[in-house]
């Protein structure tokens, strides 16, 4: 997961620095989604109570909540959840079992978590669309062995492989959402007086407009749209590349048709989810200076 060494950087609210790490985690978003691509919807997985063996535990959450918090429970005791740039799904996690490390005082104290909508929007819209050519080609294979009706769709029954990766996508986007307050807080340093009047009348639209940027929001949708077209598609040694780095796609539908995901949807998971998301985390965050 990308993150920034807050013991040894110097300026961990250097826009460029949080830029970089907001640009690695595009391609740990994007290849996860890749992998999850791969299996089907399996809707079980994020319905909660349908679980007998779960039940049996006392617990009444999903399999994908589940997942989350043995998994959140064994990183909070190494002390994951200390760090000023990571935010659990989980609640009443344990203590560390580590001594606390002396992280330097970088944001305003707070407690937004915007990880309830992210697993929402995860798991409501981006899940049925990423998964849609396995889960279709799920049914195709079902009715040739004679399965046909409700079985026939969306369940593979690889819970454990497809939640592993599910909870890698949620935490990496959870922290590029987060990192929403490491610009707001750089933003609000470089020109407090900027900021002020907005925040003391509280004004919204001017708080957005001061942090965000339209023309940094479009290139970023444009490379995001380049990496995942080219990520996705198996590049052999025959394959010809463009000028811009990009495979050369061609054939029926472009890149869509052949790509191991649907690139169009990575854009939108961007552009619909997480980009207002960061918005509204880094003026929520802002307001509070």
């Amino acid at each position: 997961m990308q993150s920034q060494n807050f013991m040894l950087v110097e300026d961990p609210l250097s826009l460029e620095r949080i830029r970089s790490v907001l640009t690695r985690l595009e391609d740990t978003i994007i290849f996860s989604l890749i992998e999850r691509a791969q299996f089907a919807h399996n809707p079980r997985i994020y319905q909660r109570g349908v679980f007998d063996e779960l039940k049996d535990l006392g617990f009444n959450g999903s399999w994908l909540e589940w997942f989350l918090k043995e998994t959140e429970t064994f990183h909070a005791k190494a002390r994951r959840y200390t760090s000023p740039d990571e935010y659990p799904f989980t609640c009443d996690l344990p203590k560390p079992v580590l001594p606390p490390l002396s992280f330097p005082k970088i944001l305003h104290p707070n407690n937004i978590n915007a990880n309830p909508s992210i697993l929402s929007f995860y798991t409501c819209a981006i899940i049925p669309r990423i998964t849609r050519r396995a889960t279709l080609a799920l049914s195709t294979l079902k009715r040739a062995n004679g399965i046909v009706g409700d079985d026939e769709f969306e369940d593979d029954g690889n819970y454990g492989s497809a939640t592993t990766i599910d909870v890698e996508v949620v935490q990496a986007i959870s922290k590029r959402v987060h990192y929403g307050k490491f610009v707001s807080e750089s933003k609000f340093i470089e020109n407090p007086a900027a900021f002020i009047p907005h925040i003391q009348k509280p004004n919204r639209k001017a708080l957005e407009e001061l942090i965000t940027k339209p023309e940094v929001e479009r290139k970023l949708l444009i490379r995001l749209q380049k990496k995942a077209a080219t990520y996705a598609q198996d590049i052999g040694i025959d394959t010809e590349i463009l000028p811009d780095g990009s495979p050369k796609i061609s054939g029926f539908g472009g890149v869509n048709g052949s790509a191991k995901i649907d690139v169009d949807g990575v854009v939108d998971l961007y552009e619909s989810y997480i980009i207002p998301l960061t918005k509204e985390v880094e003026v929520c965050f802002v307001q509070l200076a």
